[in-house]
């Protein structure tokens, strides 16, 4: 009897994982491939033990193979890039000083390469750091939730949820020190397809 309930809770098991895997492929086709976007975003951000949240809003570009230029314009003018091996802020005055250096800091590349894998709906690359629960809602829009595995990024994030369509439309993330983020994207945009000179500059 035991034996024939262990039987079954392994194909239980089984059928559930290719059922997930099926809804994870069924995202990854939908997600455009594309090299080059642009947008906006608006972030609200709870603190732990604070009522009222932060706000920003300002416009984005991601370069798969460069990174993301975050460029706020609300309620203060700041940018920030996020590449491979750094993160680095530029103030209004044009000054701009490294929040993070892969090299020095390896842990916080990895928090690093998954943020931009979150925006960038590279699939494989969280797989590898998030257990995922994949959900087809309709034809086009889907969800995910990531669960972080044993490591470095379960000791920063209790849970990541996207959402979208094509694209990556919100992202939220809750910290494991009680902060929550929200992330909505909007007027997305592939053109023009290569950066102008002034976009180049931003990631060097």
């Amino acid at each position: 009897m035991i034996a024939r309930l262990l039987a079954a809770g392994a194909a239980l098991l089984l059928a559930c994982g290719a059922h997930a895997q099926d809804r994870l492929d069924a995202i990854r086709e939908r997600l455009a491939q594309q090299t080059l976007l642009r947008g906006e975003f608006s972030q609200e951000k709870r603190l732990a033990g604070f009522r009222n949240p932060l706000r920003s809003s300002g416009r984005f570009v991601l370069a798969r193979k460069r990174g993301i230029v975050w460029d706020t314009l609300q309620p203060f003018a700041s940018s920030m890039v996020v590449t491979a091996d750094r993160i680095r802020s530029r103030l209004p005055d044009g000054s701009a000083r490294v929040e993070v250096d892969v090299a020095q800091q390896p842990a916080l590349g990895a928090v690093n390469a998954t943020l931009f894998a979150l925006f960038a709906g590279e699939l494989a690359v969280l797989s590898e750091r998030f257990d995922i629960e994949p959900a087809v809602v309709d034809g086009a829009r889907w969800t995910l939730g990531l669960t972080p595995k044993a490591g470095g990024l379960a000791e920063v994030f209790v849970r990541v949820d996207l959402e979208g369509d094509a694209y990556v439309r919100e992202v939220r993330i809750e910290e494991r020190g009680g902060d929550i983020t929200r992330i909505a994207f909007d007027a997305l945009r592939t053109t023009p397809a290569e950066l102008s000179e002034a976009e180049a500059r931003a990631f060097d």
